[in-house]
């Protein structure tokens, strides 16, 4: 990959925490509502989810949160370091959480973004990744506002 760094993703471990957190502050990604280490402890929990490291040197540059429901893939936090960006990372974060997703035997990745970010729906679109027309409802199951 000219101008590109490859990156090796692995699943993260013990002492990623911190820094896959401070990414994804970083990124822009936390929110009040949801707490990174809880969600972090959660993916771990299960065969079903987990998150991807990637590292350049000892940075970690990537990571992407990936799970299934056993018929559907989403990812969440899919991040990389900000100082990074343009460098492909991005793009190999979801390389990552699609091989994992096929391993898992899943066919299909759905991904949501927040309304008003064009910036990021023009990266998934040039992954050749499609609006499909859906709605989506939700409703918290604990006492965190929305």
């Amino acid at each position: 990959m000219t101008g590109q760094s490859a990156l090796a993703f692995r699943p993260i471990e013990d002492g990623d925490i911190d820094g896959v957190v401070a990414l994804w502050t970083r990124c822009g990604l936390t929110r009040p509502h949801n707490d990174p280490h809880r969600d972090i402890a959660f993916a771990r929990g299960g065969s079903n989810a987990d998150v991807l490291v990637g590292r350049i040197g000892a940075d970690i540059a990537a990571a992407v949160m990936v799970g299934h429901d056993g018929h559907r893939g989403t990812v969440y936090y899919v991040s990389c370091d900000p100082d990074r960006q343009g460098q492909g990372l991005g793009r190999q974060a979801m390389q990552a959480a699609e091989t994992w997703l096929r391993a898992c035997g899943i066919w299909k990745l759905n991904l949501m973004i927040r309304e008003g970010n064009e910036k990021v729906q023009g990266f998934y679109e040039a992954l050749g990744y499609e609006t499909e027309p859906r709605v989506v409802m939700s409703r918290r199951l604990d006492d965190n506002p929305l």
